[in-house]
């Protein structure tokens, strides 16, 4: 696996929750996310890396997103 470092566009309340809610892939095309399922502090193990990992459905698939401790965004790619 390697670590994808990808745009994302996020919405964030006035209490300040971040939602995810669209990632742009490194080659131009974007993905809406359907749904946030849970957030958490936690490592990638594959692709190295910690900050806070957002359990997401993406076109129906459970992935993984990340936002790392210097606020950038990555997901784990084959």
């Amino acid at each position: 696996m390697r670590k994808v470092f990808v745009e994302v566009v996020v919405r964030h309340s006035t209490d300040g929750k971040k939602t995810p809610l669209y990632i742009k892939w490194e080659d131009g095309r974007k993905f809406i996310i359907d749904k946030v399922i849970d957030s958490t502090r936690a490592a990638s193990l594959k692709a190295g890396g910690r900050g806070t990992r957002y359990r997401c459905r993406i076109c129906g698939k459970e992935t993984y997103l990340w936002q790392d401790d210097d606020g950038k965004w990555f997901v784990e790619a084959k």
